[in-house]
C-alpha cells in the first residue's frame, strides 16, 4: 500500500464503527472457514496483502489466544472467516484495511516498527490504549472504532466455528433417545410441578 493510499484509508478508519454483517453471511463465512481449515493447505487470502494477512492472523490471536480450554482464533479459521466477510461486504474492506494501516502507523510512531514486528509488550500497550473506549484518548478514536469492530468480527468468527461452539460447551443439537422431563431440582428452583 502506498503512503498516499494509507493516508486516505486512515481518514476513513473511523467508519469502522459501522461494521455490520448479516447472520446468513456469518453462517456462510463460518462454513467456508471450516472447509479451509479442514483442507490443511495454506490459505491464500483474497482481500489482503501478505503483510495485512500476517497482521490479521496476529491480531485475531491476540484477541482470542489458545488456552487450556480451546484453540486460538487462527485454529478456528477466523482469518479465513474475515477474508470471506470482506469479500462478501464491500463496505468492510476499507475500514478493516484502514484499521490495520492505523495500527502499523501508530506502532511506527511509537516504536519505529509495524505491529507484527513490535514486541509483545509494545503490542499490548497499544491495544490497551484502544481496547476500552471510555478510557481511550481522543486522538485514538479511529483505532478504538476499528479495534472494537474487529474484535466483534473476530468473536463472531470464533464462536460460530466448530471450535468456538465446543469452547462454549454448547450441547444443543444432540440426539436425546428418551426425554424424562425437566430435572426435579430445576422444577423446584422454578417453583413449578408437572400437573397430574
Amino acid at each position: 500500500m502506498q503512503r498516499r493510499d494509507a493516508v486516505q484509508v486512515l481518514a476513513v478508519a473511523p467508519l469502522a464503527a459501522a461494521f455490520r454483517w448479516a447472520p446468513e453471511s456469518v453462517r456462510e463465512a463460518s462454513a467456508l472457514a471450516r472447509t479451509a481449515v479442514a483442507r490443511g493447505a495454506p490459505y491464500e487470502p483474497k482481500h489482503f496483502t501478505a503483510h495485512e494477512w500476517e497482521t490479521v492472523r496476529l491480531l485475531v490471536d491476540l484477541i482470542i489466544p489458545k488456552d487450556e480450554r480451546s484453540g486460538s482464533a487462527t485454529d478456528a479459521g477466523v482469518p479465513e472467516f474475515i477474508d470471506f466477510m470482506v469479500g462478501d461486504d464491500a463496505d468492510l474492506e476499507t475500514p478493516i484495511r484502514g484499521g490495520l494501516a492505523w495500527l502499523d502507523h501508530e506502532c511506527d510512531n511509537r516504536y519505529g516498527k509495524t505491529l507484527v514486528a513490535s514486541s509483545d509488550t509494545d503490542r499490548t500497550a497499544l491495544l490497551d490504549d484502544i481496547a476500552w473506549p471510555k478510557k481511550a484518548k481522543r486522538e485514538h478514536s479511529a483505532g478504538v472504532a476499528f479495534f472494537n469492530s474487529f474484535r466483534d468480527l473476530t468473536a463472531s468468527g470464533f464462536f460460530s466455528s466448530k471450535l468456538g461452539v465446543q469452547d462454549l460447551r454448547y450441547i444443543g443439537n444432540t440426539f436425546v433417545s428418551e426425554w424424562k422431563g425437566c430435572p426435579p431440582e430445576a422444577l423446584a428452583k422454578l417453583g413449578v410441578t408437572y400437573g397430574e
